[in-house]
């Protein structure tokens, strides 16, 4: 092997090995609870999510929106001080119907994700 080929072997390991380190530091969605794009009976009082990395609180949040847009949650997402990855929002008594779940997160090493997902009360 040549010097020319050795070096650019190494260039592209390290370009790929620092791309596999960059995607793994965000924290995104693991699951939620009621999970997303489920249909539960009965309306829960809170809605938790679990993330792949440790939040950072003071730059975390979460809002439960009605299907007209009007927020259904009960104010601030709080953070578990035991388990950073768990973040939790009150809602108010929901009625029969699909809710709209949006979130963001920065885990603890800075990096900002965001998303939404939707669950439904009722038959």
């Amino acid at each position: 092997m040549t010097l020319h080929r050795i070096i650019t072997a190494l260039t592209l390991f390290s370009a790929l090995f620092l791309a596999s380190v960059d995607a793994q530091a965000h924290a995104h969605l693991d699951r939620a609870d009621p999970r997303v794009g489920s249909q539960v009976p009965k309306a829960p009082s809170v809605v938790t999510l679990w993330f792949t990395e440790r939040l950072e609180p003071a730059f975390s949040g979460v809002e439960v929106h009605d299907a007209s847009g009007g927020r259904v949650d009960t104010g601030t997402a709080t953070v578990d001080r035991n388990d950073p990855t768990r973040m939790q929002i009150g809602v108010k008594a929901l009625k029969p119907g699909t809710y709209k779940v949006y979130w963001h997160v920065m885990s603890v090493d800075t990096h900002k994700t965001t998303g939404s997902f939707t669950f439904r009360v009722g038959p």
